[in-house]
C-alpha cells in the first residue's frame, strides 16, 4: 500500500531502494522524529505547559557531481517518490562539485547509553512539580529574590534512522532533560539578575532545586554593584563565561570555516595558539554529552577530536564533503538541525579540558583581580578576527578573596590573545548543554570601567 506510513528503517531503507529502482548515482535518506515537553512556571502556577512533536525525512541525491536535496513530513512511500523526484530535479539546476561523496558503512560505532526509560515514566504532575521547586527553592534563598523571570523544566526524547547507496543503515533514539532559571533580587531600587540552567542525559541526575539556588545566589550577589576605574589585572572567568568564547572557536574551527578563509587559525596546525594546559576537544561520543550519538548527520561514526593539545593547534573538524577537499577522513563531524536541511559541517560536545586546579585555589592566588562572571555583547564579537568588546559584570578579588560585585565595565581583545595568557586552568568541568568549560585565568587583561 503506497499510503502506508512507514518508520525508521524502514523509512530511509525504502528511499533507498526506490533509488537503485531509478539508477541514481548516489542517495541518502535521513529520517528524524523529536518531541519536545517545555513547562514554565510563575509564582507557583503553570504559566506555559508546550508539546511539540516534528518529524519527517529529507533526501540527498549525487547525480553527477551535483547534489540535490529536498524533504518532506508526510511518511508514506506516496510521500518517498514525490521528494526523491524533487531532490533529483533540484540536483539538475545545481553546481558540479567533485568533492560530494557519502560515506561508506563501518563495522563499529560507539556504543552510548542515550535513552532514558524512566524520563516516561515520571507524570505530568511530578515534572510539573520539578518546574515548581525550581522555582521556590530560588525565590527562598534570600528574601532579597523579588520576582521569577523564568522556571523552566524542559525534556527532548528524539529518534534518528540514516541509510545511503553505499550499504550505510543505521538507527538511534534518545533523550535529555533540562532546567533553567532567571530571577530579580533587588534592594533600595537597585534590582540585578541572576541566571542558572542544567541539562542531563537522566532525569534522576537533574537537580531543579540547585538550579533555582545558584541562579537566586547570583542575582544577590550582584546587589550593590559598581564601577571600578581602568585597571590590568589577572581574569577569572566563570565556566558559563568562557563557553561564550568557546562558541566563537567551535565555528573558527570548521574545516569549511578554514575553507572559505574565515578562520583564524588557517594555515597554524602545528603552531601554537594558546599556553600550555590548554587542550580543547570536540567529542560526539562523550559519554552524557547532549549532542552525543553513535554516528553524525550522515552516517560516520562519532568520535573524540582533540583540536588543541597543550596549546598547540592539531587540525579541524571534518564532515565527508570538506574531508574529500582535503583529502582526509571526515571526523564525523556532520550535523543536522533537522531534517529540512543537509548535514553541515560543525561541533558537537566542544569542550575545554578541566586541569586539576579547584576554582577557590585559583582565586585565593589573585591578590588583585576580576571574577568575571557575565558578558554582554557576545554577538558583536568578530570569530574571523578573534576581536571582541564586551561589556562585563562580575566581582572583584582583593587578597585572594572575591570582595564587591562590579557591573558597567568593558573588557576588550582578541581571542587568541586570551588563549595565550591563561595561566591556570580549573578542575570543575561543566557543560552548558553542548559547550563545556572549567573555570580559567587569564593574566593582565585591561578592565575598562570609569
Amino acid at each position: 500500500m503506497s499510503n502506508q506510513k512507514l518508520k525508521d528503517r524502514d523509512l530511509v531503507a525504502a528511499v533507498i531502494e526506490a533509488a537503485r529502482l531509478k539508477k541514481v548515482d548516489s542517495a541518502e535518506a535521513f529520517f528524524n522524529m523529536e518531541e519536545e515537553l517545555t513547562i514554565e512556571v510563575r509564582n507557583g502556577e503553570v504559566e506555559n505547559l508546550k508539546v511539540a512533536r516534528d518529524e519527517g525525512f529529507g533526501i540527498r541525491v549525487i547525480q553527477g557531481e551535483r547534489m540535490g536535496f529536498a524533504y518532506s513530513t508526510g511518511l508514506t512511500r506516496d510521500d518517498v517518490q514525490v521528494t526523491l523526484d524533487a531532490a533529483l530535479a533540484n540536483a539538475q539546476v545545481a553546481s558540479a562539485d567533485p568533492y560530494y561523496q557519502l560515506p561508506e558503512p563501518v563495522k563499529t560505532y560507539p556504543e552510548l547509553d542515550l535513552d532514558d526509560p524512566h524520563l516516561q515514566e515520571v507524570t505530568l504532575e511530578e515534572k510539573i512539580e520539578m518546574a515548581r521547586q525550581l522555582e521556590r527553592s530560588g525565590r527562598s534563598f534570600d528574601p532579597l529574590v523579588q520576582l521569577t523571570e523564568a522556571a523552566t523544566y524542559t525534556e527532548v526524547s528524539y529518534q534518528t534512522a540514516i541509510a545511503n547507496t553505499n550499504g550505510v543503515l543505521l538507527a538511534s533514539n534518545g533523550a535529555f532533560c533540562g532546567g533553567a532559571a532567571a530571577f530579580v533580587a533587588g534592594k533600595d531600587g537597585e534590582l540585578q539578575t541572576g541566571f542558572e540552567l542544567d541539562y542531563a542525559r537522566k532525569i534522576a541526575e537533574l537537580d531543579p532545586q540547585a538550579i533555582g539556588r545558584e541562579a537566586a545566589r547570583k542575582a544577590v550577589q550582584m546587589i550593590g554593584s559598581q564601577v571600578l576605574p581602568t585597571k590590568r589585572v589577572p581574569v577569572v572567568i566563570d565556566p558559563f563565561v568562557v563557553i561564550s568564547f568557546l562558541g566563537m572557536l567551535a565555528s573558527a574551527m570548521t574545516a569549511e570555516a578554514v575553507q572559505k578563509g574565515r578562520s583564524l587559525f588557517s594555515g597554524r596546525v602545528g603552531e601554537r595558539v594558546a599556553s600550555s594546559g590548554v587542550n580543547i576537544i570536540d567529542d560526539g561520543a562523550l559519554h552524557d554529552g547532549v549532542l552525543s550519538a553513535p554516528f553524525d548527520g550522515e552516517g560516520v561514526p562519532t568520535q573524540s577530536t582533540t583540536l588543541i593539545d597543550d596549546g598547540v593547534l592539531q587540525g579541524f573538524l571534518y564532515n565527508s564533503y570538506t574531508g574529500a577537499k582535503d583529502g582526509v577522513p571526515s571526523t564525523g563531524n556532520a550535523v543536522r538541525g533537522s531534517f529540512q536541511s543537509p548535514p553541515q559541517n560543525g561541533s558537537t560536545n566542544f569542550y575545554l579540558a578541566p586541569g586539576s586546579r579547584t576554582p577557590e585555589d585559583i582565586i585565593r592566588e589573585t591578590n588583585e583581580g576580576f571574577y568575571l562572571n557575565e558578558v554582554m555583547g557576545m554577538h558583536t564579537a568578530n570569530p574571523i578576527s578573534g576581536d571582541f568588546s564586551l561589556g562585563a559584570a562580575g566581582i572583584w578579588i582583593e587578597n585572594g578573596e572575591l570582595t564587591k560585585p562590579v557591573r558597567g565595565m568593558v573588557i576588550a581583545g582578541n581571542i587568541l590573545e586570551l588563549l595565550e595568557r591563561v595561566d591556570a586552568v580549573g578542575s570543575d568541568l561543566r557543560f552548558f548543554v553542548s559547550k563545556g568549560a572549567p573555570t580559567i585565568r587569564v593574566a593582565n587583561l585591561t578592565v575598562s570601567g570609569q
